[in-house]
């Protein structure tokens, strides 16, 4: 349930040649740079590039008080609304809302994904049709600075990573005010409580209730 097959249909993603290439998807957070300016060059007529290595499509609407920072793609579709602050690094998809002082850092979008209200969304990846509820962020740096584990059950998983915050597979919801701590990873399909603090792996198709109860769906 953690390998990037078991999150994400790639098909929804300009990235998904990209995180093919990776078992687990925060093996990709290193290169998400590089691949934006990769993508960047080879993008054509209906993207516009408003300013060096950032890039917006030709029908995303993006207010005046936003701050696209370089790299950046910006996808069909999509609004970018008042005082967002891109600060670099993003890859937003078809079809996606980044909302009032929504900050994104390092982080794939898939297409239709909607961090529409005060969201913090660092060194992630944000499956389709992902969305994360009013004030809900991803941490993604531990307090005491050491590298991030992935808790698995009994298991613990290390990545290597001072800096990752959540992989969301397709379809999940984030409730309102939840933080997701570092190394959090949510199956397809999986709701989480409002004001939640999520750590570790959540299985496909459950819900993360009050308290870090977990049930499956029925």
């Amino acid at each position: 349930m953690l390998k990037t097959s078991d999150l994400f249909d790639l098909s929804h993603s300009m990235a998904g040649t990209y995180l093919s290439d990776f078992d687990l998807p925060w093996q990709a957070l290193g290169g998400i740079k590089s691949l934006i300016l990769s993508l960047g060059s080879q993008l054509g007529e209906e993207y516009n590039q408003i300013q060096p290595n950032v890039w917006v499509h030709k029908t995303a609407v993006i207010a005046p008080t936003a701050y696209l920072g370089a790299p950046c793609i910006i996808g069909a579709n999509t609004e970018v609304r008042h005082c967002a602050f891109i600060r670099g690094s993003a890859l937003v998809g078809e079809n996606c809302v980044v909302g009032n002082s929504v900050e994104l850092k390092n982080v794939i979008l898939f297409d239709n994904v909607q961090v529409p209200h005060y969201n913090y969304v660092g060194d992630s990846i944000l499956g389709y049709k992902s969305h994360m509820g009013a004030g809900s962020v991803t941490s993604n740096v531990k307090s005491d600075k050491t590298l991030v584990v992935v808790k698995n059950g009994e298991e613990q998983i290390p990545t290597g990573l001072k800096k990752f915050g959540a992989m969301l597979g397709d379809f999940v919801e984030v409730g309102c005010n939840s933080v997701l701590n570092p190394g959090t990873v949510i199956g397809r399909h999986t709701n989480i409580y409002p004001t939640s603090c999520v750590r570790g792996m959540v299985p496909a198709d459950s819900i993360w209730k009050t308290g870090g109860v977990v049930v499956a769906k029925k």
